[in-house]
């Protein structure tokens, strides 16, 4: 068996044709959809993220902002920065890009970002309606992990989805979102973590197996079971290589598998691009 590639580059690409439109739309009304992004600190990965992020909104016609401030900025600078985005009217949605600085309190200036402006989706206000099942924000990557699987009509409802990481930005609302009584979700939903003793008891009843926990080819190839839908979520470096959570290996066992480059990431950074449309469409 060699696992159906799903090609989040291909998926997102199809997305972005519906956003060009509904971008055009709101031009035509003289509404310019705005991004922003807050950096703090000089993490190299955080830089790169970002600087694809305003490529993807310059070649969707829309306007982005970015303030990137030193890894010796105060709190009250950042808090400065994120209430001049809450009131900049260019700016319809913003990321306050993870990790910050050690010392710099990260969870406090997502707090500090109007819920209505959170790009992310991972505001407490905006997980607190995806928990209640309220139309609001998602978290973009796994947002993107549910339309990636329903592109390729993975089955969803009734299946069981084993999540390996409890993050803020993937498991925790990656749980929420599969187990919502809605289409593309409706699953069973299992969550478990590094602290667990022997994780492959639980990633080999799953159908679908999404790997987060940033932990190297922690997922082997005897862990999955055969013909079940694999997504390589969590990465981490190795020096300068990307490393997956999913070992090569798994193509040969699973029914599909997303790749390490050009699956996950595509989707996040589309999604990330719809809700800020979304967002310029609310206002």
């Amino acid at each position: 068996m060699t696992a159906i590639k799903l090609d989040g580059e291909l998926v997102a690409a199809e997305m972005k044709i519906d956003l060009r439109a509904r971008i055009e739309a709101l031009t035509e009304r003289g509404i310019t959809p705005g991004l922003g992004t807050i950096l703090v600190g000089d993490d190299g990965p955080s830089h790169n993220y970002v600087s694809m992020k305003h490529r993807d909104s310059e070649d969707l016609g829309m306007h982005s902002r970015e303030a990137v401030l030193p890894a010796d900025a105060t709190q009250a600078d950042i808090d400065a920065v994120v209430d001049d985005f809450n009131a900049d009217p260019a700016v319809d949605a913003y990321i306050v890009q993870y990790p910050f600085p050690s010392g710099l309190d990260y969870e406090a200036a997502l707090i500090r970002v109007k819920p209505e402006k959170d790009a992310d989706g991972l505001h407490p206000v905006n997980l607190g309606k995806l928990v209640q099942g309220v139309d609001a924000p998602v978290a973009c990557t796994p947002a993107g992990i549910q339309r990636l699987l329903s592109h390729y009509d993975v089955p969803i409802k009734g299946q069981h989805v084993v999540i390996v990481g409890r993050g803020l930005t993937i498991g925790r609302p990656l749980a929420n979102l599969m187990a919502l009584k809605r289409d593309m979700a409706n699953a069973a939903v299992t969550v478990v973590h590094t602290g667990v003793a022997d994780i492959g008891h639980f990633t080999r009843q799953a159908d679908i197996l999404i790997a987060a926990a940033g932990a190297p080819r922690m997922i082997t190839a005897d862990m999955v079971k055969p013909g079940a839908a694999v997504v390589a979520a969590g990465v981490s470096f190795e020096g300068p290589k990307l490393v997956s959570d999913v070992d090569d290996p798994v193509e040969e066992v699973a029914g599909w598998l997303s790749p390490r480059i050009g699956g996950v990431g595509p989707m996040t950074r589309t999604l990330l691009m719809a809700n800020t449309v979304a967002a310029a469409e609310r206002s």
